[in-house]
């Protein structure tokens, strides 16, 4: 969970992965390590010398990423990424290029070919956390400060957001009066999701699904009429396009 000023969320960005390491030869599982410890994102759970000895520890607690050699005895890296639980993804790591079809026939995230340099690494880990991160669900309820306490907020009855100076008034569903924060509209709009809300003028974000209908440039909610303006009005119609049958024909 993260707090910022008056706006308390549950976050949708990873900070650590764990992680564990596979590889039959001694240098290159300590060579792994040493990147892994000088990547702050990264976070060690374990190290073998065989896929044998990994299978129990990571099938009781599954890691979210694994460094796997692919040529090992008893049971090759490839072997093993098929016994894998669903949750963990696999880097392959092999001094042989003629795997690296086959590593992406296993849904493989990455494949490194040894020997691995650190900005190789460094580069496959942090696409694995971009992976993650957009995997990742999304927020679904934000804690909002007014006057003294903090209002528990359900998205889904977010009608829209009007911005007022250092304030933002957060209209609900069902509910005769906003609520009033003291929030910029910038924090609020990097904050909610881009899928679910966009904004549609320097004062006011929507919640598309909410909209009842777009009349002459303006969105009417109710009796309300929130205006879409120049800046805006591209992003809001892309955006609608992307959501709609008819538009997107």
């Amino acid at each position: 969970m993260r707090i910022l000023r008056n706006f308390i969320f549950e976050s949708n960005m990873k900070t650590k992965l764990t992680c564990s390491i596979i590889d039959d030869e001694p240098l290159a599982v300590s060579l792994l390590e040493s990147y892994v410890l000088k990547t702050p994102f990264l976070e060690l759970k374990g190290k073998y010398n065989s896929a044998v000895l990994a299978m129990k520890p990571l099938r009781e607690e599954p890691v979210e990423l694994l460094f796997l050699d692919i040529q090992m005895p008893e049971l090759s890296g490839m072997e093993f990424s098929r016994l894998l639980p669903a949750e963990t993804k696999v880097i392959f790591t092999t001094a042989f290029s003629q795997y690296a079809v086959d590593s992406y026939r296993v849904n493989a995230l990455d494949y490194l070919l040894k020997p691995i340099s650190y900005a190789d690494f460094l580069q496959s880990a942090q696409k694995a956390l971009d992976w993650f991160e957009k995997t990742k669900p999304e927020i679904d309820r934000i804690f909002v400060k007014t006057e003294y306490k903090l209002v528990q907020i359900d998205l889904n009855k977010i009608l829209y957001i009007e911005g007022l100076k250092d304030y933002v008034k957060i209209y609900l569903e069902d509910e005769p009066y906003p609520i009033l924060s003291l929030l910029s509209m910038k924090v609020v709009e990097d904050m909610l999701p881009d899928s679910r809300f966009v904004r549609v003028h320097r004062s006011f974000i929507v919640q598309p699904e909410k909209i009842e209908a777009i009349e002459r440039n303006r969105i009417v909610f109710g009796k309300e009429y929130i205006p879409i303006s120049d800046n805006y009005r591209q992003k809001f119609f892309d955006f609608l396009a992307g959501h709609s049958i008819l538009l997107a024909k």
